[in-house]
């Protein structure tokens, strides 16, 4: 009988292989090693094959692929409804290769090599961001309970604590000083693999076309482009500027029943980093506004007249993303909108 779907529930070391017929009917049901899964999947006749998008599922897929397969990867919360009661590894499978039947069921593209370099270096630099700022807490509260306070700004630390550590009147023990000093140190350290990061993501921004195109956005710079880029490539899986910003989550919440639409706060759904890093740029772009006078800054104009200031923030993101896609999906550069087209 002609297998019709194949689905794989991945492991570290383990992987739980369900074929289907028609009507759903199981084939075979088999436990691989990543190796044996590679070479079972060789002699099979280009089929359709799911999995879910997680750890490991983009090597996976692109291996699959190169074999002919047609390969769909899916959120693990769009699979979950169509499993039908107990779970097991066999059961995951067969659920997954159930739920990538089906026409209206939504997928994630499988990211390049590219791809996912830029997206290790957004994570590494936000793990190294987090640190730092864990580091700078750290030093703070170990001051403050000498009786010595700074200001918010970390610059003012940064200056301000090699004379207070070389300053003998200071409640500082000599064990203390010690301690601050390598905290100092580490502190140093962390700047420079941060800065190193940077300007590793700014030449790639500055190189790669489809970052220099979404740098001519307003309120792009080189960390929400490549972080775009990252995400989503060119933007060949969404359908239309809409769809990203859903995806996003900076789109209203929505709950309706009964004929009556509710509408409540964002969504928040998709990649938050991405939508952490646009609500940034709507921000900046909200302060460079008044130096503004085309199209978009008269729209920005007219919405802060008549919206609070954060909810001027989330349209501009939404309107930042709808824009980001257009230039992705279409190939073209941004083109700023004159007044008199706006008009």
């Amino acid at each position: 009988m002609r297998i019709v779907a194949v689905g794989i529930d991945l492991g570290k070391t383990v992987f739980h292989l369900v074929a289907m017929g028609e009507r759903n009917r199981v084939l075979v049901r088999r436990k691989f090693s990543r190796q044996q899964l590679l070479a079972y999947t060789a002699n099979l006749e280009p089929t359709l094959i799911g999995t879910e998008a997680c750890a490991g599922a983009h090597f996976l897929a692109t291996a699959l692929c190169a074999q002919g397969h047609d390969v769909r990867l899916m959120a693990a919360q769009f699979v979950k409804p169509y499993r039908k009661s107990n779970k097991s590894d066999f059961l995951d499978a067969e659920t997954i290769a159930d739920a990538v039947q089906k026409e209206n069921m939504r997928f994630v593209p499988v990211k390049t090599d590219e791809q996912l370099d830029l997206q290790a270096m957004h994570r590494v630099r936000t793990r190294l961001v987090q640190r730092r700022t864990a580091l700078i807490n750290e030093i703070r509260g170990f001051l403050l309970e000498r009786g010595i306070i700074f200001p918010a700004k970390p610059i003012h630390l940064r200056k301000q604590l090699p004379g207070v550590l070389e300053d003998a009147t200071q409640n500082l023990t000599p064990r203390l000083r010690w301690l601050l000093s390598e905290l100092a140190e580490e502190w140093k350290e962390l700047e420079a693999r941060i800065i190193a990061i940077s300007d590793a993501i700014e030449r790639i921004s500055t190189s790669d076309p489809l970052c220099q195109r979404l740098r001519q956005i307003p309120g792009f710079g080189p960390l929400v482009s490549t972080a775009t880029v990252a995400a989503i490539g060119n933007g060949s899986s969404f359908r239309k500027g809409r769809d990203f910003a859903a995806w996003l989550g900076v789109v209203p919440r929505q709950y309706s029943t009964g004929g009556k639409t509710a509408l409540y706060g964002m969504s928040k759904r998709g990649n938050r980093y991405l939508r952490q890093l646009l609500i940034h740029g709507a921000r900046a772009v909200l302060i460079r506004v008044k130096y503004d006078t085309a199209g978009l800054g008269q729209w920005i104009h007219k919405l802060a007249e008549r919206a609070p200031r954060n909810k001027v923030i989330v349209a501009i993101a939404n309107k930042l993303a709808r824009i980001a896609w257009a230039v992705l999906a279409k190939g073209e550069p941004y083109r700023h909108q004159p007044l008199a087209a706006a008009a």
